[in-house]
């Protein structure tokens, strides 16, 4: 047994086991803090029945040491990057109000800690078809599982992110608030789904928690005194606060006779101050086509030039840069029921036709609904009502940033399909295939992803992606050859037509030469000799893959989230069953223990 095995003196294994549990989730910051509130805590009860009480070493309210306080962890479960950044905000503002708060990823939390949790603030986005955070996928199963514990002491609130025009909407944070209820928790407050235009209002709702958190203290007041926030000299760069950035390039990577267009850009971030790491994904903020915010407002049969209450410019503007006018979503679909009172609208509202629901706005549009089901009288406040706030796009980073001296790059798949009768476009996509060659401009910033990250250099990797889902590869590839890695790197593409889409093939075939890239399969499901896939790729290398793994290689996919990435992962299992001769059960454990020791990452959308 070690020293820090052995209990305090006096201290009852109870006791040992709830320290414990507090002090391995806290970060250095934290255990310094508790380390000087239980000095002043102390220091208070030695001086019980005397007529002075000597001052805390820390700088905690006398009031505190009356009672001990309670303990906060706010645990998060992130792919993107979102719940990541919101825990991490607010566990700084629960340190401020005097709470003893720390942020957890759930990938990096220990599950035997959780029956140890007094108050638990849980943040967790979700993926696909109603899944959690690829991630917190280890949480989720624990949680799930016969081992998770009773939680009879524990408080906790869920706040849950998502997106309404999936079917399943914030469906992992769903399942975390029943089972919590199931294992005995007790709410702090009712569960809030935040859609992705709602991340402000899921922010504000948390900071009152955290608020009425600080006043249940007994004696404590509801915020301490805090030195001043020091003011950067910069302004932060982020969704809101984007960097105007110069486009150097912008060009069609894809051949003639392709039948998609898929774009090169490179972009200069001089100036910014922006850092990115391979990875990570450059966020743009877009503007709607004019010629769609045209047809909305023929539709509607108002004037673009015209006011709108709360908002500073005229209609027309508003809605060009500040609402999704393209994409319908749930929450629009029951607007418009209720405006124009059509039956074959509010049928699709039922919660038993989520299925309906989703087929009907994968097939419409808000101008082919405002078409079939028309209302007449409505103020530009009214239609506004029933929208969503335009969203940035965020697309994978394509290039590492010490090797292009501060560049970066992106590969762009142009979004355009026909529909009712008219082509549409995606809102960034499409307004980049239109973007002028001189002195283009693009509002920017970069959105971290920690769970796509290259492993130690020695440390062999196994790229998957199809399409533009090869981009962070290229960053990766990028990355090893500047500093010169000795691992090892196998990347498995996959795309249409071998003539026309091969992105990057001349650089591939370079770095194939120069032993930088060991080695290289493609996929090309539109060439003759039948359909492939990267999938069967995996499974006809199944041998060399299971190898790879075996000697500690991270597995990487990425691109659709909804076809390729599950298929890619069930061929992934079938590999591991075969080669590794095992039951399929025993499969999926090897396969999650990858996931958990990171090293099976995905970045998918």
């Amino acid at each position: 047994m070690t020293r820090s095995d052995l209990p305090g003196p006096g201290l009852t294994e109870e006791q040992w086991d709830r320290l414990k549990g507090l002090a391995i989730s806290l970060s250095v910051d934290q255990a310094n803090w508790v380390g000087g509130y239980f000095t002043g805590y102390a220091d208070a009860a030695r001086a019980v029945g005397t007529a002075a009480v000597a001052q805390p070493s820390a700088p905690v309210p006398a009031s505190a040491s009356a009672v001990v306080q309670r303990t906060l962890t706010i645990l998060y479960g992130s792919e993107t990057g979102t719940a990541l950044s919101l825990g991490e905000t607010l566990a700084q503002e629960a340190t401020k109000l005097g709470l003893a708060a720390t942020a957890i990823d759930m990938a990096d939390y220990k599950p035997a800690t959780l029956k140890q949790e007094q108050d638990l603030l849980v943040i967790t986005s979700t993926h696909g078809e109603g899944e959690p955070p690829q991630p917190a996928l280890g949480f989720f199963e624990f949680i799930d599982g016969r081992k998770a514990p009773r939680l009879d002491g524990m408080r906790y609130a869920v706040l849950a992110l998502g997106d309404s025009t999936y079917e399943f909407y914030c469906e992992a944070g769903k399942t975390l608030d029943r089972r919590f209820e199931e294992l005995g928790a007790t709410r702090l407050e009712a569960r809030i789904d935040c859609d992705v235009d709602q991340i402000g209002h899921g922010h504000s709702w948390a900071t009152r928690l955290l608020e009425t958190l600080a006043g249940d203290v007994d004696g404590a007041p509801a915020a301490l005194a805090a030195a001043p926030v020091a003011v950067p000299a910069a302004a932060v760069v982020d969704q809101a606060n984007p960097f105007t950035a110069e486009v150097l390039e912008n060009i069609v990577i894809t051949g003639r006779g392709s039948s998609k267009e898929t774009r090169h850009l490179e972009i200069s971030l001089a100036g910014s101050g922006l850092a990115y790491q391979p990875g990570d994904a450059l966020g743009i903020v877009g503007q709607n086509d004019p010629r769609v915010v045209a047809e909305v407002l023929e539709c509607l049969g108002l004037d673009p030039d015209g006011p709108v209450d709360g908002y500073q410019a005229p209609l027309g503007r508003t809605l060009q840069t500040g609402f999704e006018i393209a994409t319908a979503t749930p929450k629009f679909l029951a607007h418009w029921a209720e405006l124009s009172g059509a039956s074959a609208l509010a049928a699709l509202a039922g919660p038993d036709k989520a299925a309906e629901r989703f087929a009907f706005l994968e097939a419409h549009h808000v101008v082919d609904i405002l078409r079939h089901y028309p209302v007449a009288g409505l103020t530009g406040e009214t239609f506004i009502a029933g929208l969503r706030a335009l969203q940035p796009r965020l697309y994978s980073i394509a290039s590492s940033q010490a090797a292009q001296d501060g560049d970066v790059h992106l590969t762009v798949s142009t979004v355009r399909y026909p529909l009712h009768g008219s082509e549409r476009w995606g809102v960034v996509s499409g307004g980049l295939s239109r973007l002028a060659d001189a002195e283009a401009t693009l509002p920017v910033y970069v959105k971290t992803n920690p769970h796509f990250r290259l492993p130690a250099d020695d440390a062999p990797i196994l790229m998957i992606g199809a399409g533009t889902g090869v981009a962070p590869y290229r960053a990766f590839m990028q990355e090893r050859e500047l500093r010169n890695v000795a691992g090892r790197s196998w990347l498995i593409f996959g795309d249409r037509n071998f003539r026309s889409d091969f992105l990057y093939q001349a650089e591939w075939q370079a770095q194939l030469k120069a032993g930088t890239l060991t080695r290289m399969d493609v996929a090309f499901s539109r060439d003759a000799g039948g359909k492939a896939y990267v999938q069967h790729r995996l499974r006809e290398q199944a041998r060399d893959v299971f190898a790879w793994l075996e000697e500690g290689a991270h597995l990487y996919v990425c691109g659709d989230a909804k076809g390729m990435a599950p298929d890619v992962h069930q061929a992934l299992l079938a590999v591991v069953a075969e080669q590794g001769a095992l039951s399929p059960q025993a499969a999926e454990d090897y396969v999650r223990t990858l996931q958990r020791d990171c090293r099976y990452q995905r970045d998918v959308y």
